[in-house]
């Protein structure tokens, strides 16, 4: 009862600040409770200025953290929220007040169980950034090293989590007045924000993730990720080097260093493409704020809280997809849309194919620089949902990083398209990944993975029979159980067997099955 009226206290406020800046939805109501849709017409504040989206993002930037996080999910949903919508959410900032340095330095002493002193020779008390979850302090190691100290917020767990409960309840409630908003899957929507929320309120997981990157880029000269002090990282804490440069939209700035905006762009524009085509593993915020310009003219990324992840099937779908695209070969993005198996195969494949027209044709002819290819996938991922196209979580988020990345590039170029400076290594990666060579390569793995799995798969065949056949679920000949039961003690003993001999049981047991 105590939760109830909570989380109904709650929503009158949460009403209350989306009426104020117009971002009630009464429609969604419309047919299944009206009096709910009379009620949010009434109190909606019809004067509001902006798009819907726009709205929205104000009244969640107001609503505080939690909201914050939620809208900057769904910005890379636009399967759900619309294109336009998502597009506005994606503006929203993570910027909050910094809470006191004493309590960060709680925080730190807390965590790695060590004085501030011993930890450091200087610490700033004043915060250079102060985000929903975090925020960071320059400090300075007793060894002379600078160091960015990036510390959670106080009771940022429990706060979350009581949203979390929230959002849950709502999702919950809202799928009981309006069933037909199932297809928007509010309940997956908010268990996919928790996890996320989850995984980035854990630094140490951050921290793996900086490592990682760092180590794909390590033979770089051009693209850098600032190294992580493990002995001064925990789950609520995490210590790296403190970058010194230019934040990449200091377009002044750089060109004063006497740096190249069009050379940098080329970089970042590698720099992406290989972590997405080469690595699979790829930064997924890569706004202005989060890269960095050395006087030497390197590139350098923070803020590894949101990665993604694509494996290498998907990276070649992806491929042949913008590849068909910018050549107008529209049946090669049907066809890898059906191979992928991303819509069903009883869909029309040609109706399927003039979908994908319909997305092509209006770039032909336009120059390169009007091209964003982040929009090109939001809107086939639109188009896409009506022939039944399951959600591709990683592809929402490369999408979502794609239209980051293009604004970053336009910031140091409004007239370069930063994909075409990127197309001659996605022509070689195509080679080395499509090639004669590769698919060759390709099926000696295959067939190595299936010689590989034959053992295990029988054993699983034999155990599984031998268990059915103890169950009393199916009579088999004593010969046959004789054999399983042989297989089973050998598996028992994990005796190393040939794979003819393991073969030939399981073809024993099911002849004998067969005959009897």
């Amino acid at each position: 009862m105590l939760r109830l009226t909570r989380n109904l206290l709650r929503l009158v406020s949460i009403g209350r600040t989306l009426a104020r800046h117009g971002a009630l939805q009464p429609d969604l109501f419309g047919d299944s409770a009206p009096l709910v849709a009379l009620l949010m017409r009434a109190i909606n504040n019809k004067k509001a200025p902006g798009r819907p989206g726009q709205r929205l993002a104000a009244a969640l930037q107001e609503l505080g953290p939690s909201f914050i996080k939620l809208g900057q999910v769904l910005s890379i949903r636009a399967d759900l929220v619309g294109e336009e919508v998502a597009a506005d959410l994606a503006q929203l900032r993570d910027r909050l007040p910094a809470f006191p340095g004493s309590e960060a330095r709680a925080i730190i002493e807390a965590e790695l169980v060590r004085p501030m002193d011993v930890l450091f020779a200087h610490f700033d008390d004043q915060a250079v950034a102060a985000a929903s979850i975090a925020q960071v302090h320059f400090a300075e190691t007793p060894d002379g090293r600078q160091v960015a100290v990036k510390v959670l917020r106080p009771g940022i767990e429990q706060a979350f989590q009581r949203d979390l409960d929230l959002m849950m309840w709502l999702a919950g409630l809202a799928l009981r007045l309006q069933p037909r908003l199932k297809r928007l899957k509010p309940v997956a929507v908010v268990e996919t924000f928790a996890r996320t929320v989850a995984l980035e309120m854990d630094l140490r997981m951050e921290a793996a993730a900086a490592s990682e990157l760092g180590e794909n880029f390590a033979s770089d000269p051009t693209f850098d990720v600032p190294t992580i002090d493990w002995d001064r990282t925990a789950k609520r804490v995490m210590t790296q080097a403190r970058v010194i440069g230019f934040s990449i939209d200091k377009l002044e700035e750089i060109k004063a260093a006497g740096l190249e905006p069009d050379k940098l762009l080329q970089q970042a524009a590698d720099a992406f493409f290989n972590q997405v085509f080469r690595d699979g593993f790829f930064h997924a915020d890569m706004h202005p704020g989060n890269m960095f310009v050395t006087a030497q003219g390197k590139l350098v990324a923070v803020d590894f809280g949101i990665m993604g992840r694509i494996d290498r099937q998907t990276r070649l779908y992806l491929a042949d997809m913008l590849i068909g695209f910018l050549n107008r070969d529209y049946d090669l993005v049907a066809r890898v849309h059906f191979d992928a198996g991303f819509v069903p195969p009883d869909q029309d494949r040609e109706l399927f194919k003039q979908a994908c027209r319909s997305i092509g044709e209006p770039l032909h002819g336009r120059p390169l620089s009007d091209i964003s290819i982040g929009r090109l996938l939001a809107q086939l991922f639109a188009i896409t949902e009506k022939f039944q196209m399951e959600t591709q979580p990683q592809l929402l988020l490369l999408q979502k990083s794609m239209l980051t990345a293009e604004g970053m590039g336009r910031v140091l170029n409004p007239h370069v398209n930063m994909w075409e400076l990127a197309r001659p290594l996605i022509e070689r990666w195509m080679v080395e990944n499509r090639g004669p060579e590769a698919r060759v390569a390709d099926a000696a793995g295959a067939v190595a993975s299936i010689i590989g799995r034959l053992p295990t798969l029988v054993r699983d065949l034999e155990r599984a029979a031998f268990q059915l056949a103890e169950g009393g679920g199916m009579r088999l000949h004593p010969d046959s159980l004789a054999l399983l039961a042989q297989a089973q003690a050998a598996e028992n003993k994990r005796q190393r067997r040939p794979l003819w001999l393991a073969l030939a049981l399981a073809a024993g047991a099911l002849l004998v099955l067969t005959l009897r």
